[in-house]
């Protein structure tokens, strides 16, 4: 029976895919064999020996110790793209708002509902609409920093709206590469794509890299005028930047959905409370898409988008028995497989299939075999020096 410990509320639509006579689910379940949550901040505490994985049904593993998981072995997915529709028609509404009066001419609509007389109020209306005037988006420049599985749908949106589409992402993959429309102009620098765009919309992840990305310096590129969106992340805006450049004028707008009440007030700003992926259909797919992976990993030992491992997937062998299956983590050294394979030999067990990936500093590996080892070989392959964790499935 496999354990998993729920945290925040996660959809039925994925809890209702653990099989019942397998799996016992629920927020007080002890000794968990994986951990599902969403925005719940996860203890370094609630990393133990234990524990094989860590499900985020979301994008962001902010919330994950991801360094102390990794350290004990426990791999940490994520379900990059199962909210990318949700967030993508935000983005849409934050280039309308930001384009056309529609806040201050829904507020003046409302401040003014105590005129009783229709005709006097339609008077009112007809007589203050021009100062609430804005542009079309159709036939302005959108630029896209990020073309992943939010992005790449970003700019598909941009070039359905008739609008041009800039993009920008250095470490775009294959996979993305093909989703991308073959109308986006893809920019070699971001100073290129700031200084081109009416609309610049943000999709990166928070890492070293990408930390203050919005800087002074990309401010000062900006087209005049042009207005800045941050669905991303809010460490991505250098914020003391972000102000400067909506003082000076040459930022219009700033939508995020990152609230900071220093900036509140503001007629150029417009914050949403983080409802990016706040759909029912965006939570659905996150938790089915996170159930699918932490069951594929706990029975088969398969890995599909994990942020801290690599991936892989070994087609499991017809009418195993249990135990046949090894997965081991260790650090990513030379002579490490043949150290764990000999092991093997010594007990006269054949290796019917393997696989080995690395990823930074770490590797995993998938060895099915012809009989499963005994405790004895387990043991001696978890105290081989750079073995992280051994699991027999």
């Amino acid at each position: 029976m496999y354990r998993i410990q729920t945290y925040n509320s996660i959809a039925d639509k994925g809890l209702e895919i653990f099989p019942d006579n397998a799996y016992e689910v629920g927020s007080s379940v002890p000794d968990p064999d994986a951990i599902l949550l969403r925005s719940h901040k996860l203890d370094p505490k609630a990393v133990n020996d234990g524990l094989r994985a860590v499900a985020r049904a979301g994008a962001g593993t902010n919330n994950v110790p991801v360094s102390a998981c990794t350290e004990a072995g426990v791999v940490v997915f994520n379900t990059p793209g199962a909210n990318a529709n949700a967030v993508k028609e935000l983005v849409l509404c934050g280039l309308l708002l930001a384009s056309r009066g529609i806040l201050q001419g829904i507020r003046f609509a409302e401040e003014n509902s105590d005129l009783r007389d229709h005709a006097e109020y339609s008077s009112l209306i007809e007589k203050n609409k021009k100062q609430f005037k804005g542009a079309e988006i159709a036939g302005k420049t959108l630029g896209v920093i990020g073309l992943g599985a939010i992005g790449s749908r970003v700019a598909e949106m941009g070039i359905r709206l008739n609008m041009k589409v800039l993009g920008y992402d250095p470490a775009l993959s294959v996979d993305a590469a093909w989703r991308l429309p073959s109308q986006v102009a893809r920019m070699e620098s971001l100073q290129a794509l700031a200084a081109s765009s009416d609309f610049v919309s943000l999709h990166l992840p928070v890492l070293d890299t990408t930390r203050g990305l919005m800087n002074g310096e990309l401010f000062s590129a900006m087209k005049p005028g042009a207005s800045l969106l941050n669905f991303a992340r809010e460490e991505i805006v250098d914020t003391d930047a972000l102000r400067q450049a909506l003082d000076s004028g040459r930022l219009a707008k700033y939508v995020s959905d990152f609230p900071r009440p220093d900036l509140l007030g503001r007629k150029d700003v417009i914050f949403m409370p983080h409802i990016g992926a706040s759909t029912r259909e965006a939570e659905e797919n996150c938790a089915v898409m996170a159930v699918n992976q932490l069951r594929d990993f706990l029975e088969n030992g398969n890995i599909r988008n994990s942020v801290n491992f690599p991936d892989l997937y070994l087609d499991p062998v017809p009418n195993a028995s249990p135990g046949t299956r090894l997965a081991v983590a260790n650090l990513n050294v030379p002579r490490m497989l043949g150290q764990i394979t000999s092991i093997l030999a010594d007990q006269n067990i054949n290796v019917i299939d393997m696989l080995n990936k690395s990823r930074g500093d770490v590797a995993y590996n998938l060895i099915d075999m012809e009989h499963p080892a005994p405790d004895s070989a387990l043991d001696a392959m978890r105290n081989i020096e750079h073995v992280i964790k051994v699991t027999a499935i």
